[in-house]
């Protein structure tokens, strides 16, 4: 039986646990607000109208590709593929290929980032698999101009975060919303997260700061671990109308 993702994977590992795919859309959702073709996903209004819920839906997607044999992984990549189409073909225009390297490029980032912060460092093996895993699905999914190997993507990634990203009204709408759905407490740990995770050009045009309240919880947090208590404080950190979705982020596929 053949897997998109090997069962050794440290890919499977980074995204078989809740708090890493947490952090993994602090980054995001930093990245998203500031990136210069955020009015695409406005134009269908979910992302605005349901953060919470476009995270937990493209956490899916995402967890449904790692973890799947290989024809079921395509099939995934393939229905994603085709809902940016429907999308490109509503709004008559299409998404720029920078675009969708950028989105592909948070998931390379943010994966290998988050993971250091909560477990350890990751090998340069580790982390070329995990750019491996990532620029296969944009290979599948069409995407023009990708990097051929993980040291290629390091540049492109720094070009990107130069020129694709700026702080607009849509920036600041997008943070509205976000305090909007998570209420002031759970929102001003999303910031707190942020700053452990995102590059600096993205802390500087949001001016997030360069100390996180979180890192000394972080030690808290990894004994809690020990005890199996994490998912106590993940509760804490969601609102409870996902309560079922927050257990799901930590549910291992087969």
């Amino acid at each position: 039986m053949e897997f998109f993702v090997e069962r050794g994977s440290v890919v499977r590992q980074i995204w078989g646990k809740g708090d890493t795919i947490l952090f993994i859309f602090a980054g995001a959702s930093a990245e998203f607000a500031l990136n210069k073709a955020v009015d695409w996903l406005y134009f269908t209004g979910r992302l605005p109208a349901d953060p919470l819920g476009r995270l937990f839906s493209t956490v899916a997607y995402a967890r449904q590709i790692v973890f799947s044999e290989l024809a079921e992984a395509h099939q995934a990549i393939d229905k994603m593929t085709a809902i940016h189409a429907g999308v490109e073909a509503k709004r008559g225009a299409s998404i720029p290929d920078w675009a969708y390297r950028d989105v592909l490029f948070m998931l390379i980032d943010y994966s290998i980032r988050s993971f250091e912060v909560l477990e350890r460092q990751l090998t340069e093996a580790e982390k070329a698999e995990v750019f491996e895993v990532f620029n296969r699905v944009g290979n599948r999914m069409g995407i023009k101009g990708l990097p051929d190997n993980y040291r290629d993507w390091l540049l492109m990634r720094e070009d990107h975060l130069r020129e694709n990203l700026e702080r607009s009204w849509h920036s600041d709408d997008l943070y509205r919303q976000y305090r909007k759905h998570l209420g002031w407490v759970r929102y001003r740990l999303l910031l707190e997260a942020q700053v452990l995770v995102v590059p600096q050009q993205v802390n500087r045009l949001l001016k997030l700061g360069q100390f996180s309240l979180l890192q000394p919880v972080l030690l808290l947090y990894k004994f809690s671990r020990k005890l199996r208590l994490e998912w106590l404080l993940k509760a804490v950190v969601l609102p409870p109308a996902y309560k079922s979705e927050i257990k799901a982020l930590d549910s291992m596929p087969s």
